[in-house]
């Protein structure tokens, strides 16, 4: 029992990191009904980010995350007006082969020698780890690093989405830009700005991620995004409860089934209760039904 129990830690602890990254996708979709298929390698940049402000400006783990969500803020944001914005009108299909691209080109041009470079590298841990023995389970300072800031950040998300002005600009963008803009609402800049939370938030799974599992290179983002994508169509695409409990049930999956059944089995269990949830509730877990302007 307690062996479970300490797989079940190990699974939220992935699937917190699973939803700062199903965030970015669901907010992105619910407002401009894009898949941001660039958005696991802003997780990555994220990573390295860190990387750099912990090994080489000695920032504590604090300031480190902040500097690395604000650099991937910007460049989410960057991305969305470079790339997305001239394609505001276009065919679905045009704005989902752009994403593509922008991924494949964050991918290789951070893998140049003079950006991050090829290699793989060993993630700095920026405090000292200890383990906490409760009850038969065991608790790293990195775990709880790990669920604190998530939580800490789903809250804040919450709280701006729900209570503050600009999340209300983003809920009736969400509803109806037209509208919006005819009531006054900047809509081109409420959809940079959520880019920009996204990418934020991207870039925090992206230090928790290189910390917990010290490892990164330029192509670390292709399956957690994969993953985090999955988790969001799971718990309901464009909702944010939805893409949580998403990450959380895959991340739970993902590591109980290599502990009990297979190691190289869990993607194809995580990715098949994708499919029967879909088959039962096509909408999702938390998803509504809406209907489609013709």
């Amino acid at each position: 029992m307690s062996y479970f129990l300490q797989q079940l830690i190990n699974g939220l602890q992935l699937g917190f990191v699973y939803a700062l990254i199903a965030l970015g996708y669901t907010m992105v979709y619910g407002i401009v009904r894009l898949i941001n298929f660039a958005h696991g390698d802003v997780f990555m940049v994220g990573a390295y980010l860190g990387y750099y402000s912990i090994l080489r400006l000695h920032l504590p783990f604090p300031l480190a995350m902040v500097l690395a969500m604000a650099g991937c803020a910007v460049l989410g944001m960057t991305i969305e007006r470079i790339a997305y914005k001239p394609l505001r009108n276009a065919p679905r299909i045009a704005a989902l082969i752009t994403a593509m691209g922008v991924s494949l080109f964050l991918e290789y041009f951070t893998s140049l020698k003079f950006m991050f470079g090829p290699n793989y590298l060993a993630y700095p841990r920026p405090f000292g780890i200890k383990t906490y023995q409760v009850g038969g389970c065991c608790f790293s300072t990195i775990q709880i690093a790990v669920f604190a800031v998530a939580i800490g950040l789903l809250v804040v998300l919450q709280y701006i989405v729900r209570r503050t002005r600009v999340g209300m600009a983003m809920r009736a963008v969400s509803f109806d830009k037209e509208t919006a803009s005819l009531m006054g609402i900047n809509v081109n800049w409420i959809i940079s700005l959520t880019f920009g939370i996204g990418s934020a938030l991207a870039a925090a799974g992206g230090v928790l991620y290189g910390i917990a599992y010290p490892q990164i290179n330029p192509f670390m983002g292709i399956m957690p995004g994969l993953k985090a994508f999955v988790a969001a169509v799971l718990g309901g695409i464009g909702s944010i409860p939805g893409a949580v409990l998403g990450a959380v049930i895959m991340g739970v999956v993902e590591t109980t089934s290599s502990a009990f059944i297979s190691s190289t089995m869990r993607d194809a269990i995580a990715f098949s209760i994708l499919i029967i949830v879909l088959i039962v509730k096509p909408t999702g877990l938390l998803g509504k039904k809406g209907t489609e302007k013709v």
